[in-house]
Order: structure tokens, then C-alpha cells, then sequence
């Protein structure tokens, strides 16, 4: 994003923020394109790298030694773009800062880009840029430098956002997902579903007794939190897509492990679980925005479950189970009925559309 504008200067009327829309010449790189950053984009996420005008931003992160930078990416394209809990600006923020802080690292920065539609209006795109801003500040990440796009009407889908964050991991700290080992424990932060339910909920018009919100928020604290109990902590994961159960497949398979959980350990809310049910949906693979699974040792299991639990974001974690030694991968749950069974990979796309 560039922040020099011929609005200053008088050559163009304010942007009709409550009435306007996007046309093609927001995204052409002239006079509109300059005044859309400008009011918009730039008011919103104002900081001291936006507003110097240039087309990146440049900082220099003074690392100690054995420090190391990481960065991540994520595209978000959920439908509908306004969910209970959350939108499209609030969770580009969230996915991005909880990808970073997996990796066991302190978010610093991000980068957004949005793909807008012809015809997108306008104060709608200010309610999620406004709401992007709110989750950067609350997160502490700034947003330092973007791009917006236009595309033609029936080409897009309103908003499209990528978005890319810059962290730095400390000495000594690595939670890769092939670091699991078996009579590892595994923990949960909490309970499971309630993005995906929130998300299909509002977009086939369901009405049940609770309403469920997503859980979209940035992690990064909590993990630090942890990683100061347990600093030998050995994965750290955030199960978007495809679920727990998903993510528990990724690490195994990284690992070359096994798994054994307990069903009756795995927290899910009463709501969800109902709307699960009603729609024919496990939630071991709906997508969370706000939950992380951790693995360490067996030693350090204790400590650490009730370091989360002294976290507002990790007051239910749980342990739902331990990693085996298992040359084939295979996670396996034991339960209520006392009997096993194979929690596979997800086939297909129960939710699509849901980050």
C-alpha cells in the first residue's frame, strides 16, 4: 500500500463511504487507486511504515544469537465474509499470527492483499478493513505494507485477502511437526468446531437454540505463555482446515508415530455437537481458528496443562491423548464404548469456503 494520495492535494472528492462502490478504477494504480489506500486502508491501519509511501516496508529485527526469522502466508476466501464472531478482516489477521506463532515465534509484522469485486460496496469494505485493524492493534502485529486488486464484476467473490506475517522464534525453541515421539502427551487448548458450525450456520440460515460464534483470535500470547513453562514444548499446531483430526494425521506422518486419543477427553460444546449431528458432520474435522494442539513430554504434560489453564485462551485445555510407537501412522481413539477405531485423514471437503 502506498500512502501518497492526490486527495490532499484537491483533485478528488472524498470517498462515499456509506453509499459508494468499488469500480475498476480503484484498482488501475492511478488517482482512485491512491485515494482508496489512502482513506480507507491507510486511516485504518495507520502506522509509521504506511506512512511513508513506499512500496514495502523496511525494518531490521535485532536478533540475539541463535534467534531466527520466520515467515508465513495464508489466502482467505470464507464465505460469508461476515460470520457470528468474525469476518474476512478479523480472521486474515488471526490465521496469519496463529501460523507464525506455531512455528513457536513472535509475530512482528504482517503484509495484507486484498482481490476486490466490481461493485463491492464500499462501506462493507470498510467494516472489514476496520475489523482487520481492531484484531492487528489487540494482536500487537501491524500491518506495514499491502496491495489491493480489482477484478471485474462475476470474476471474484467481494474479498479475497492474503495475508503474510514476519516473526522471530528464540534460541533453543523448535515445534516442528516432526518432533513428536512416542509416550509424548498430546493437549488441546479447548473445545472443537466452533468456527466451521459458525460459519455454516450462517451461510444455510440455521437457527438453533445457542448460537454458535467462531473462535477466531490470535494465539500468539498463549503460546508464549507456554513456551515459558515448557520450553522444550515439542509441536505446536492450529487445526484450521480439515480438523483435529487432520492435524494429529499431518504430525504422525511427520513424526513416524502413532497416536491413541480418548473420546471422552476431546471437549466439544453442546452446541456444536447438536448442529454436527443435525447436518451429519464429525467435529474431529471441522475447521478451528482459535485452538491449538501441543505435544510434549510426558513429564512436562502436567506443568504446561496448568500453565494454559492460567491463560484466558487456554482455560479448558485438556490432555486428549499419547503419541505411540507406530511405524504406520495410524491415530486411533478409544471410545466411549470402550472399543477403537482409525481417525483418518478427511476425504473430500465437509465445509468448503470456511477460511
Amino acid at each position: 500500500m502506498n500512502a501518497r494520495s492526490p486527495v490532499k492535494r484537491g483533485y478528488v472528492r472524498p470517498l462515499n463511504l456509506r453509499d459508494g462502490r468499488i469500480d475498476m478504477s480503484h484498482g488501475a494504480g492511478g488517482r482512485a487507486s491512491a485515494q482508496l489506500i489512502e482513506e480507507l486502508f491507510v486511516a485504518a491501519f495507520d502506522n509509521a511504515w504506511l506512512r511513508e509511501g513506499n512500496d514495502g516496508a523496511v525494518f531490521s529485527p535485532a536478533l540475539a544469537p541463535g534467534e531466527r526469522m520466520v515467515m508465513a502466508t495464508d489466502a482467505h476466501v470464507v464465505s460469508p465474509l461476515f460470520f457470528p464472531g468474525g469476518d474476512i478482516g478479523s480472521l486474515s489477521v488471526h490465521g496469519t499470527v496463529n501460523d507464525v506463532a506455531m512455528t513457536g515465534a513472535r509475530p512482528l509484522y504482517l503484509s495484507a492483499s486484498f482481490i476486490i469485486e466490481e461493485g463491492y460496496p464500499l462501506a462493507d469494505l470498510k467494516r472489514i478493513v476496520e475489523s482487520m485493524a481492531r484484531a492487528s492493534r489487540d494482536a500487537g502485529v501491524p500491518i506495514v505494507t499491502g496491495d489491493t486488486k480489482v477484478v471485474e464484476r462475476g470474476k471474484g467473490d467481494g474479498v479475497f485477502i492474503s495475508t503474510t506475517g514476519i516473526g522471530v522464534v528464540a534460541a533453543g525453541v523448535n515445534t516442528g511437526g516432526h518432533r513428536a515421539r512416542p509416550g509424548d502427551a498430546i493437549l488441546l487448548s479447548g473445545s472443537i468446531g466452533e468456527h466451521g458450525v459458525a460459519i455454516m450456520s450462517k451461510r444455510e440460515a440455521l437457527e438453533f437454540d445457542t448460537e454458535t460464534l467462531s473462535d477466531s483470535i490470535a494465539l500468539h500470547e498463549l503460546v508464549a505463555h507456554m513456551l515459558a513453562t515448557a520450553p522444550e514444548l515439542r509441536v505446536l499446531r492450529d487445526p484450521t482446515r480439515g480438523g483435529l483430526a487432520t492435524t494429529l494425521n499431518e504430525i504422525a506422518g511427520q513424526s513416524g508415530v502413532g497416536m491413541l486419543l480418548d473420546e471422552a477427553m476431546i471437549p466439544v460444546l453442546p452446541q456444536v455437537e447438536a448442529a454436527c449431528e443435525l447436518l451429519g458432520l464429525d467435529p474431529l474435522y471441522i475447521a478451528n481458528e482459535g485452538k491449538l494442539v501441543a505435544i510434549c513430554s510426558d513429564v512436562d504434560a502436567e506443568p504446561l496443562l496448568r500453565a494454559m489453564r492460567n491463560h484466558p485462551l487456554g482455560q479448558n485445555a485438556v490432555r486428549i491423548g499419547t503419541v505411540l510407537d507406530d511405524s504406520h501412522g495410524f491415530v486411533q481413539m478409544q471410545t466411549r464404548f470402550g472399543g477403537r477405531r482409525i481417525v483418518d485423514w478427511l476425504t473430500g471437503e465437509q465445509l468448503p469456503r470456511i477460511c
